[in-house]
């Protein structure tokens, strides 16, 4: 996988910034509607929740909650493993809670997540994020759960393993990934910050 492909897949996971919706205001000449990113991820079509079939979730959530949850499992199996490399230090505290037990964290960081792909992509009033902007989320001084400051280096192995998580959830159409490039970089600076 290219890394400009990589770097296209991880903005689904760290998408910001609503993709607007316009129409002509020409009845006879209107053009289609663009769809959000959320929209064409399954958008606010229902569908029973795996993870609870007895609730019902709208597929444009349940598409970025799959993307970071299949995240988040495969950055810890690394980490665990070993071969991670430098992305250890950076999620020390997550996984440093999983290894004890602790999984309630990890819940909270995926709902988080989830929230803030699915308000900032076109979610309407259904998604809300109320999290930490993503400068203090990922500065250890005011969040404790980040191990260090992430660093270029962090971002772009990050950026695997979101690529990763996404063709694990059927995320591979190059249109969809060409479109989020520009949403990535724009979150490269209040991210990478060492």
């Amino acid at each position: 996988m290219t890394k400009y492909s990589k770097l296209a897949l991880f903005a689904l996971f760290l998408g910001l910034g609503s993709l607007s919706v316009s129409c002509s205001s020409d009845d006879d000449n209107s053009t289609p509607a663009e769809l959000s990113l959320y929209e064409k991820l399954g958008g606010f079509t229902k569908v029973a929740d795996p993870n609870n079939p007895a609730v019902m979730i709208e597929q444009g959530r349940l598409s970025y909650r799959s993307v970071v949850d299949s995240t988040i499992t495969l950055i810890v199996a690394d980490i665990v493993s070993g071969a991670n490399g430098n992305l250890g230090a950076h999620f020390a505290p997550v996984v440093g809670e999983v290894l004890s037990g602790n999984t309630t964290n990890v819940a909270v960081l995926s709902k988080n997540l989830t929230d803030f792909f699915s308000a900032n992509t076109g979610g309407g009033a259904t998604n809300t994020y109320s999290g930490l902007n993503m400068v203090d989320a990922h500065n250890p001084a005011t969040n404790p759960r980040m191990g260090v400051k992430s660093t270029n280096a962090n971002y772009d192995k990050f950026i695997g393993y979101v690529g990763a998580a996404a063709g694990l959830n059927g995320v591979t159409d190059p249109t969809l990934i060409g479109e989020v490039v520009t949403v990535l970089e724009s979150l490269r600076a209040p991210i990478v910050q060492e």
